[in-house]
């Protein structure tokens, strides 16, 4: 079986995220870059599948700039056996369908079984990328999955909806999306960290895998955020429930 696994490189979710003023795109220089959480997530559960099957391979995969390497080595030395980074100075500040397409395309070359990643990044929270790389390649997806199964030519799961869980699953090959009721990632140990460095990671720019490099979309106006304000207090003199409802009215809250 070989799993490969979409991550992600962001900046550090526990601070402040900002915007570049000149071209709108995240400021990946403000804060440290991490693996996205999420895509974390996803490579834990291709690694617990190989737990159970020694002869599964898994393959991490991401988009990104030349530091996005370090996210790589990081996944490998958790487990995965090797690593695909698409890296091409023409796609910085690729939209959603420039994005999807060059994933696609690099996937086209792995012959997975099976693709996993996070329902959604924490950067850019669009949360469209997978069902499109799905709908390039024409493969199933099984999306914000709750639990998942995986086995031999078959992946299953539920999902959880306003109406209730649905059980779905789906014949190999396939993509599903984990949410945060997964497992969280494992820690590399000393042995996995020294072994990541001798890993294979494989590097495709947008020629090679014959994508767009031009984004489709753009940011004309951005604003930053205004500082938040002292909320009204409510002193509570015999009429505080009256105050409270009036104020929630006014909000359009009740």
């Amino acid at each position: 079986m070989k799993i490969v696994v979409l991550i992600k490189q962001v900046p550090d979710t526990a601070e402040e995220r900002r915007l570049e003023p000149d071209t709108g795109r995240l400021d990946r220089d403000a804060n440290e870059p991490v693996i996205d959480e999420i895509t974390e997530r996803a490579l834990e559960l291709a690694l617990s599948v190989k737990d159970k099957d020694k002869s599964t391979e898994v393959v991490v995969l991401t988009m990104g700039p030349p530091e996005a390497t370090k996210a790589i080595r990081k996944a490998l030395s958790m487990g995965a056996d090797s690593g695909i980074h698409v890296l091409d100075d023409s796609l910085a500040g690729a939209d959603l369908t420039v994005t999807a397409a060059a994933l696609a395309a690099a996937l086209r070359g792995t012959d997975a079984d099976l693709v996993i990643a996070g329902n959604e990044s924490t950067d850019g929270r669009a949360g469209l990328i997978p069902a499109m790389v799905a709908e390039h390649l024409g493969l199933p997806l099984l999306g914000s999955l709750v639990s998942a199964d995986v086995t031999r030519g078959m992946v299953s799961g539920e999902r959880q909806t306003e109406a209730g869980t649905q059980r779905v699953r789906a014949a190999f090959p396939a993509m599903l999306t984990v949410t945060e009721r997964f497992d969280e990632a494992r820690f590399p140990n000393f042995k996995g960290i020294m072994g990541a460095k001798r890993k294979p990671v494989a590097t495709l720019s947008s020629s090679e895998l014959g994508v767009g490099s031009v984004p489709r979309s753009s940011v004309l106006d951005l604003a930053e955020r205004p500082a938040r304000t002292a909320g009204r207090k409510i002193v509570d003199e015999g009429a505080a429930a009256a105050e409270l409802v009036d104020f929630l009215t006014a909000q359009r809250l009740i």
